[in-house]
Parts: C-alpha cells; sequence; structure tokens
C-alpha cells in the first residue's frame, strides 16, 4: 500500500541538507518499526519519494514524502509512533492512505504531483533593505514590492551552467500579498488549507510577504530569485542572508491529471491549456 505523509521542518534542522533528510527519514522509519517495503536487487533501499527538497537554511509546515508498506495502524497510531522517534525539529502532522492505481495507470508520486508552493518571506531583525533613499520602512516595503509585482512582466537574467537567458517570472508568480488573512482569502485552492505558519519564525520589524510560486520538475520559482528582482527593480542590494522562506503548503495541479508533458508542452504553445485547479499534495490522490 502506498500511504503520504506530510511534516514539519523548523529550528537548527533547516541546516540540515536533503540527503541527510533522506538518511533521517530512512532511521526513523526503522524505529518506528514501519512495516516498509524495499527494492529488490544487491543494495535493497526503502521505496520512498519526497514532494520537493527544501533548500538549506528554509523551514517548512508544508513538506511530503511517499513511502509504500507492507501494512499500517491507524493513521493517528501511525503520527504518533513517527513521532515518537523524531528529533525536535521535525514532526509528523499528516499520513494517509493513498489509493492503488487503476489498471495500466501510472502511479502517481509526491514528486511529479508538484505544481505551486506557498512561502513566506520575512525580512530578518538586523537587516535592512537599502535605495538611494535609505532604508525601507514596513509601509515603503509592500508599496514598492506593490508596485514591482504589478508590472506586466519581471525579466530576469537566469544563469546556467553552460548559459544565460533572459527569464519572465511574472507568469509564475502565482499571488502575492502581505497579511496571512488576505493571502488564505484570495487563495486560489478552493479547498481548505491548513494555516502553514505554525513554524514559521516570526521577526519584530513586521516586514514580510506572503507568495504563491510555480513549483516541480517543469518549472520551479525559488522565493529567493523573487526576492532578487525586487531588490534589483529598486536598486538595492540584494543581500541573501536578509530573508528568512518558510514553505507554507505544496501544491497538485489535478487539472492537468493525464496529460503527458508533451501534451502540457504543445497546449502551453497553443494557449490551450485549462484553468489551474491547485490542491494541497495530501489532497491529490483521492
Amino acid at each position: 500500500m502506498n500511504v503520504r505523509v506530510k511534516f514539519a521542518k523548523y529550528g537548527a534542522v533547516k541546516f540540515i541538507g536533503h540527503l541527510d533528510v533522506m538518511r533521517y527519514f530512512q532511521k526513523a522509519n526503522r524505529r518506528a518499526e514501519l512495516n516498509i517495503v524495499y527494492s529488490q536487487g544487491f543494495n535493497p533501499h526503502q521505496i520512498m519519494s519526497f514532494a520537493a527538497p527544501l533548500g538549506v537554511g528554509l523551514t517548512s509546515d508544508g513538506e511530503y514524502v511517499d513511502l509504500e508498506l507492507h501494512e499500517m495502524d491507524t493513521p493517528e497510531e501511525m503520527i504518533k509512533r513517527l513521532n515518537a522517534t523524531m528529533n525536535e525539529g521535525f514532526l509528523i502532522t499528516g499520513f494517509k492512505e493513498l489509493p492503488d492505481p487503476l489498471p495500466n495507470q501510472r502511479k502517481e508520486t509526491a514528486m511529479s504531483l508538484v505544481a505551486a508552493a506557498d512561502y513566506l518571506v520575512s525580512v530578518k531583525d538586523g537587516y535592512e533593505i537599502v535605495t538611494k533613499d535609505g532604508a525601507l520602512s514596513k509601509e515603503e516595503f509592500e508599496r514598492l514590492f506593490g508596485e514591482f509585482y504589478a508590472k506586466e512582466d519581471i525579466t530576469i537574467l537566469k544563469k546556467t551552467k553552460k548559459s544565460e537567458k533572459e527569464v519572465d517570472i511574472k507568469p509564475f508568480i502565482y499571488q502575492a500579498d502581505f497579511t496571512k488573512e488576505s493571502f488564505y482569502a484570495n487563495n486560489e485552492c478552493k479547498t481548505e488549507v491548513a494555516d502553514g505558519t505554525v513554524h514559521a519564525q516570526s521577526y519584530e520589524n513586521g516586514k514580510k510577504l506572503y507568495l504563491k510560486l510555480a513549483t516541480g520538475s517543469v518549472t520551479n520559482l525559488k522565493p529567493e530569485l523573487v526576492m532578487e528582482a525586487f531588490c534589483q527593480a529598486i536598486g538595492a542590494e540584494f543581500n541573501e542572508y536578509a530573508y528568512q522562506y518558510h514553505r507554507m503548503e505544496t501544491y497538485a495541479n489535478i487539472a492537468y491529471r493525464g496529460m503527458t508533458q508533451a501534451q502540457i508542452t504543445k497546449a502551453t504553445e497553443e494557449n490551450t491549456l485549462p484553468p489551474r485547479k491547485l490542491v494541497p499534495l495530501m489532497d491529490a490522490n483521492l
């Protein structure tokens, strides 16, 4: 049977990289005595699939991992067993059995479904965003970002290992708000979304921003890139250490279910893609 586990990552473990998180969960699964399925061959490993690896330094209330089990107890008991093995900084918040795929239907993993994510971006205390007119107040920060987001296009120079090219990132910023209440009220996800800021760090200066961004293997816009583009637009130096990023939730786009990547690409070019229909990953396979 296949199950999906939702967890939070916060505190000091935000400095733990994805490979170490994978190894940590392998050990936690064994300590919790999960009857997990292993791959075949000379080097068997636990069958698991993480949705979207979280960058080092980021915290989250919306992380997901898929596991394959031989058997399970109730979701409440499984959460209890796993949390009993977790160190401070990891917390299991959801556990759900997934339906079996239909005959001839490809198995959908959390990683393959990811299409968007919500982020809380906070300016850390002790850091300033400085333009030629001086450091920005909370009100100036919100006004300037509002003007930045209102642009028809936001073009950046995206660098890869082999080349550089200009990219318009505006289509991949799905939503931007300055208060949690406004963000959730205007959230295009029509299903109920839990408060994803439980484990977010708070700062006294109050300069924060809520973003919904395209995420996944096809298009992946990081909040760091949005803030760098914003700083460039207002003539401020971008300090990568001035911001704390917190992932609130991760979504699947079920409107594209059943479409191959070639079909999605063709429909994008022909402007015939169906409207997005985002749901939290925990509800994507129902």
